[in-house]
């Protein structure tokens, strides 16, 4: 399809989107999703909005500060957009770099790089250096804003300059309010930079348009979650993911409603917040719904909850519903895909099945050749909508979109009354507590330790985690493995990638099991780990 002229003077990322060929069909079958040729996501987020519904309504919390109405998220983000162009020299296309819990000057941010035309790279505090140097290696970071508490592991990263969100809300406090219209940006400009793990250990930079930070608020959440503008969200997943965006930031701002924001999303920070502040929208991980039955709080002014991230257990849905009277609104979303396209609520929710596909979107279940398999057969899920996979500069498009599909790497059966059920992933993806963890990534940091000659990294099923990260490790000659050599090598990973990446589980082994090529037998250690404990 042939895009619209660019408003991005830093063409970076236009020019590296993959070869027309090899994009996945866009489909815009709903009325609401065929959007103008120029768009910016940002104005229509919050000026349109705020023509809509009213300046004054509450728009962003955090458990212990002022409440941010849309006219002071609008008056900040424009201080944002001004000093981005005026003191750093932003020009459309640049890519910024957001590095901060989840609180309201991270939103106020991520408005103003967008209202400028620049491209969002938003990342989680969990990151180390390792990891930050990579994303800067394939997004070439032009400017960064930083949180305080997080410059240690961006300075190892060597990127910079940037600046402190510190001194950047201090300074802008003594400033007088500024009037910056938002750049005319093309609709199919690109907006964000959202990384995901590879297989190979080396993150993909997902990219997505203006229209796309719509189009999920506009399938999934119009649809499926039906949100008001009385709605107060809250969850614990970061900005950094496309999960937590969505839920935190976009789809509120999108009807009116208000989001509360928690810099730590830990059960019992989340549980605090729900009791203290009561938000009726929750979004976070089924480990988390576990987690919150034995808090004690208050769950009454809830009135939507919704997972994703990994398998929503059976057994979950049912002791939540029990307690809270609720039904856990499930879905499946990619990063490539930006957001949910597989669920259902309410009365169309049938338990232990993700649900139908999204109003906007087309799914379906493909057999290794690429046609599709007979309702009750396993297969790969494949889907299709208003987004779609456009990795930025990388090969693997062509393994995430085939035969005009694109293939999520999951495992599913669709029933025949058109529901789809999980099965397993087929890749070497862990998912671990909501948090997807490519086995390679965690190899590669076991091998930086001198002790360390071979690994293997899979997933071993939990019932409370779905996985746990399960490593087999070959030592060099005269180290003797024990329960203090795998802490040591547990300490180590979380120094060098996210600690929750480091593996739960270490076996030391004589040899990992290979092929006569030489190939770790990665499917050998999959049944060693999935094996019931002598």
């Amino acid at each position: 399809m042939a895009l619209a002229p660019s408003a991005h003077v830093d063409t970076f990322t236009r020019d590296h989107l993959p070869p027309a060929d090899q994009w996945p069909p866009l489909l815009f079958t709903l009325p609401e999703l065929r959007y103008p040729q120029r768009l910016n996501c940002a104005a229509e987020l919050l000026d349109a909005t705020i023509a809509t519904h009213g300046a004054d309504r509450r728009c962003l919390l955090s458990p212990d500060g002022p409440v941010w109405t849309y006219a002071d998220l609008l008056r900040r983000a424009n201080q944002v957009a001004h000093y981005l162009t005026a003191e750093l020299g932003l020009v459309p296309g640049n890519r910024v770099l957001l590095r901060a819990p989840n609180n309201p000057w991270l939103v106020a941010c991520w408005f103003g790089v967008l209202r400028m035309g620049g491209v969002v790279v938003t990342t989680m505090p969990l990151l180390r250096a390792t990891e930050l140097r990579t994303i800067h290696e394939i997004a070439r970071i032009d400017h960064s804003i930083v949180d305080d508490r997080f410059v240690a592991d961006l300075d190892q990263a060597a990127i910079g300059p940037y600046t402190l969100a510190s001194a950047l809300a201090s300074a802008l406090a003594e400033r007088p309010a500024v009037d910056v219209g938002p750049v005319d940006t093309s609709a199919d400009d690109v907006a964000l930079l959202a990384f995901t793990s590879g297989t190979t250990g080396r993150p993909k930079a997902t990219m997505h348009f203006h229209r796309d930070v719509l189009a999920n608020a506009d399938t999934f959440a119009r649809h499926v979650l039906r949100p008001t503008a009385d709605d107060l969200f809250t969850g614990s997943p970061p900005l950094g993911f496309t999960f937590g965006l969505g839920g935190l930031v976009v789809f509120p701002l999108r009807v009116g409603a208000a989001s509360l924001l928690l810099e730590k999303g830990t059960p019992d920070v989340l549980a605090q917040a729900i009791t203290a502040h009561r938000p009726t929208i929750l979004f976070t991980a089924p480990t988390a719904y576990r987690a919150l039955l034995g808090t004690g709080a208050d769950f009454s002014s809830l009135r939507r909850c919704v997972s994703a991230g990994e398998p929503l257990p059976r057994g979950t849905f049912d002791a939540w519903q029990e307690a809270t009277g609720l039904r856990i609104i499930d879905g499946i979303g990619a990063t490539e895909m930006l957001h949910i396209f597989i669920s259902a609520a309410d009365d169309d929710i049938r338990p232990g099945a993700t649900g139908k596909p999204v109003p906007g979107y087309e799914a379906t279940v493909l057999s290794d050749t690429g046609e599709p398999v007979a309702d009750g057969e396993i297969g790969r899920l494949a889907v299709r909508g208003p987004t779609g996979c456009r990795y930025l500069a990388d090969d693997r498009q062509q393994v995430y979109v085939q035969h005009g599909w694109n293939l999520t790497g999951d495992t599913y059966v669709r029933d025949a009354d058109g529901y789809f059920w999980y099965q397993a992933r087929n890749d070497d993806m862990i998912i671990s507590a909501g948090f997807n963890i490519a086995g390679p990534e965690v190899e590669m940091a076991l091998l930086r330790h001198p002790d360390v000659v071979e690994c293997g990294v899979v997933g071993a099923p939990d019932p409370e985690r779905t996985m746990l990260v399960h490593a087999y490790v070959v030592l060099r000659p005269g180290v003797a493995g024990s329960p203090a050599k795998a802490e040591e090598l547990r300490a180590h990973v979380r120094s060098v990638i996210a600690p929750y990446k480091a593996p739960r589980v270490i076996d030391f082994v004589d040899a990992l099991p290979r092929t006569s090529t030489g190939k770790v037998q990665r499917f050998m250690l999959r049944e060693m780990a999935a094996a019931p404990a002598a």
